[in-house]
């Protein structure tokens, strides 16, 4: 932290707009003449060519370089590095956690290169599986490639960013930028860039505090999905797949620009033309916006004639001899987060008491953290971040009754150029254990005398403090009967008391009669499912959504309405549907959702509309596979979905793929088992493990997820197919069938599992695309969908690992035949019944559901030796 008294620290350079150049001493890896490209058994180090200036490989045109490089020559630390030759400027770094010293070697063998330190432990490799290395090249756009025989690319640096982005590298979705340390050590910091699907974001420990969008500089063209973000020599874009642009900073024309995550936390566009930098764009441009510019809980003050950032204390703050901000009143001290200490002792979140820091403040997260209306008091404010352990303090404005909690890291604070505002900010403190003035604790005063007043005090105190512990205690007891509410258990609480208390942390409340209102007193059904119906309507703020009527007020529809609240309401991922409120009024339960203008995917892909592109399609797969892998490994709690189906898919504008339907997820917190036993989901999609009363994990979400993957690839219901010699064709009926009679219903996931130990993946696609996909990309889907179908539940991909090999950074999984032949006794048995069926003269839809039914049974019966299911039970209460 820096004080208006002390010299700039580095934070402040940085919103100097200090140049990015980063000055190296670099070791030459090999004697041999300059290459854009080595081949394997190539090995070096720093001391072994330390009398070289040059480097292991140069691009063709000499633009970049590629080396052993120490960011400081009095540092120990050495990185395999990518540098800009004309500006000396580093752009990318292998090993940026894990340096090495001048004894380290790097190795290139057919397998990919590796690093080890100098006792010989590696540090750092990329070793790629898909086929053996034949070179590693250095392109002239500054990309370090691995690539095959056939020069195939098997690994790029460029999929591996670390806190700069150059002209021709693509930032994609999901992936970030992430600012050093600092200039001599390039470990990651707490600073990172993340790409969404709509916009660019600065966040600091999870916590947003910049946007592209919302910058001055930038201008929004559309408001289509992002797919990547891009320098070139006329600016800065977010672009959607097509090409097509979402986001822009238009930039003077230039032959060279970068674009860095610098260590203050600062996003920097700079130009280099001439043998200098040119600082083109900065975002945030105020440093007050820096989130830790000042330290924890230090005040910071724009300077207007230098417009840089100036340091202090806050009111009731002051510099203490560690050069940090502490209360004034020497007995309290800030709150330490959850599961941390506090002078020894474990903080007790409720025990906690606030200290104001007066009007005229801000806080870097406030424009981009959800509101808390709860249209109450500061109090209510206060109790909100009491119950929090991850809160630090709150901001509330009297004018409209927000409340802003700041969470999860205590930054520093925004002196605010309006003094007369209406936000108060207010800090979480804790009491600390009383000291006398030489530092001891109090209990050695015990010899002195006792003063006589305290024995005509202490009586009233007692009596008072009795009182004081009674009154806490009836309003414990009142807010344990009353206000705690623990959601997705059988304990959900009655009509009655979800309509007379308001319950803080769930989203907006809404009124029957204003839903009523907006939907036209429920006119437009555009969906229904096992709880009730869907109806479309519009907010009076012309927002369109989605509202659930649930109509099964039973014991099961009342504890699901409570779990889609719990669930939904504390989780956003772009592939998720969001919960916008409820209503929970009498006997009414209504849950309102952001609305999908596509509907759902089975509408989509199953009806007689528009065909799906084959891009298009693999775009689904993509969106849901990451919004299942949020759902397993990225929520504080797992949630198991139990029913992903193509109507559980809901496409939003370009076909954005967002999961719905959490009624049916079950909460595991880390401690409790991750399995559970009771049956639930719909046919068709059910895991084996479902029909044996083996354990159910997240895995079972990955074997839906594989179905509905041959879904995609083929374009119909994995059983709603005839056969003859394999030629299919869509009959009058709209279901797909051979031109001449066929031999039965052909059991879609065995067909692909034949192809694939044929190789032919061509003959999987739906036919509707025509020539308008390749062998290559179908093989991709069906191997991951195979893989994710394996009996097996420890053989199928995590959602992680599947999310991985979808967009290309792990390589494809080979499917397991023995782990697959289950499919070949569920298909025969499928077959059977069908013909029986149509032996007897069944219709379609009869054949169908007698199929499945009896595929169901055999399933759960013959093949596992278990009790006979029904199709009703197998088909759960969907």
């Amino acid at each position: 932290m820096f004080f208006a008294s002390a010299a700039p620290s580095p934070l402040l350079m940085g919103f100097l707009l200090v140049l990015p150049t980063v000055f190296f001493s670099c070791a030459l890896v090999s004697a041999l003449p300059f290459s854009e490209l080595i081949h394997p058994d190539f090995n070096g180090s720093y001391l072994q060519f330390i009398d070289n200036s040059g480097a292991f490989l140069l691009s063709r045109n000499g633009t970049y370089k590629a080396a052993i490089c120490n960011p400081d020559a009095r540092q120990i630390n050495f990185y395999l590095c990518v540098i800009h030759v004309a500006s000396n400027t580093m752009i990318w770094s292998a090993n940026r956690n894990h340096p090495f010293s001048e004894a380290g070697k790097i190795y290139l063998t057919s397998k990919g290169i590796t690093i080890v330190n100098e006792t010989g432990v590696e540090v750092w490799s990329a070793l790629p599986t898909q086929s053996s290395v034949n070179a590693l090249l250095l392109n002239e756009m500054g990309n370090l490639v691995l690539v095959d025989q056939a020069n195939n690319s098997l690994w790029e640096s460029f999929r591996y960013p670390t806190d700069t982005i150059v002209i021709g590298q693509h930032l994609s979705v999901g992936t970030s930028l992430s600012s050093a340390v600092s200039a001599s050590d390039l470990s990651t910091s707490d600073y990172q860039l993340r790409l969404t699907s709509s916009d660019a974001i600065l966040q600091w420990h999870g916590q947003t505090y910049w946007k592209l969008s919302m910058d001055t500089s930038a201008y929004t063209d559309s408001g289509n999905t992002v797919e990547f973000m891009t320098i070139n020599g006329t600016g800065l874009y977010l672009l959607n797949r097509n090409g097509s642009v979402v986001v822009r900073v238009a930039l003077a024309s230039t032959d060279f620009r970068i674009g860095k995550l610098d260590a203050s936390g600062q996003f920097m566009v700079n130009s280099f033309s001439n043998g200098k930098w040119n600082h083109e764009f900065v975002g945030p441009s105020d440093g007050c916006r820096l989130p830790f510019v000042c330290g924890r809980i230090g005040q910071c003050s724009a300077n207007s004639a230098s417009n840089t950032p100036t340091c202090s204390c806050p009111s009731n703050f002051h510099l203490s001899s560690l050069n940090s901000c502490v209360p004034v009143d020497g007995s309290f001290s800030l709150f330490s987060a959850c599961n941390s200490s506090n002078n020894g002792s474990q903080v007790d979140s409720s025990a906690a008491t606030y200290l104001t820091i007066g009007y005229g403040y801000d806080y870097f997260s406030n424009d981009f953290s959800k509101q808390l209306n709860y249209g109450l008091n500061l109090s209510v404010c206060q109790e909100v971040c009491s119950g929090d352990c991850s809160c630090f303090g709150v901001f509330y404005d009297n004018s409209s009754g927000f409340c802003y909690k700041i969470e999860n890291k205590l930054g520093s604070i925004i002196s605010s150029a309006n003094g007369d505002d209406d936000l108060l900010g207010y800090i979480k403190l804790v009491a600390t254990p009383s000291t006398n003035f030489d530092g001891n604790n109090n209990s050695s005063d015990q010899s002195q005398k006792f003063p006589v007043v305290a024995l005509i005090l202490l009586p009233s105190a007692a009596c008072c403090i009795l009182i004081a512990i009674g009154f806490v205690w009836l309003k414990r007891w009142r807010i344990s009967r009353f206000g705690e509410i623990k959601f997705g258990q059988p304990n959900c609480p009655s009509s009655e008391e979800l309509d007379a208390f308001h319950i803080p942390g769930l989203p907006r409340r809404f009124d029957y009669k204003e839903l009523e209102v907006a939907t036209d007193k429920f006119k437009t059904q555009i969906g229904s499912g096992g709880f009730g119906a869907v109806y479309t309507g519009i907010l009076p703020d012309k927002t369109v959504v989605a509202v659930k009527k649930i109509t099964n007020l039973g014991i099961q529809g009342k504890r699901d309405f409570c779990t889609e609240i719990a669930v939904i309401g504390n989780i956003h991922h772009v592939n998720l549907v969001k919960l916008k409120g409820f209503c929970a009024q009498g006997r009414v339960r209504l849950l309102v959702f952001e609305y999908m203008n596509h509907g759902s995917l089975d509408r989509i892909l199953f009806g007689t509309g528009p065909v799906l592109e084959w891009q298009e399609r693999f775009n689904i797969a993509l969106g849901t596979a990451r919004g299942l892998a949020y759902l397993h490994s990225g929520c504080e709690q797992k949630i198991i979905h139990c029913d992903i189906k193509p109507e559980n898919i809901l496409l939003h504008d370009d076909f954005q793929a967002k999961i719905s339907d959490f009624g049916l997820s079950k909460l595991l917190t880390p401690e409790q088992s991750s399995l559970f036993t009771t049956m639930r989901g719909t046919r068709g999609y059910l895991a084996p493990e479902w029909l044996t009363n083996s354990a159910i994990c997240e895995k079972t979400d990955v074997y839906s997820f594989g179905m509905v993957l041959l879904e995609l690839v083929s374009g119909r219901k994995n059983c709603l197919l005839r056969t003859q010699s394999h030629s299919l064709e869509d009959d009058s009926s709209g279901s797909h069938s051979s031109s001449s009679s066929g031999l039965g219903f052909l059991y879609y996931p065995l067909f692909a599992l034949e192809m694939h130990e044929q190789g032919k993946y061509l003959e999987l696609a739906d036919p509707r695309l025509e020539n308008r996909v390749t062998s290559q990309e179908v093989e991709r889907l069906i191997r991951v969908a195979l893989c994710c179908v394996h009996e097996e539940p420890s053989l199928r991909p995590n959602m992680v690992a599947v999310v991985g090999m979808l967009e290309g950074r792990i390589p494809f999984c080979q499917p397991r035949i023995e782990s697959l032949n289950f499919l070949r006794f569920y298909g025969r048995r499928f077959t059977e019944a069908s013909m029986i069926g149509e032996e007897n003269g069944s219709n379609n839809a009869i054949l169908y559901s007698q199929a499945n039914a009896f595929l169901t049974s055999v399933a759960g019966g013959s093949y596992r030796s278990v009790s006979y299911m029904s199709s009703q039970q197998v088909s759960g209460p969907r």
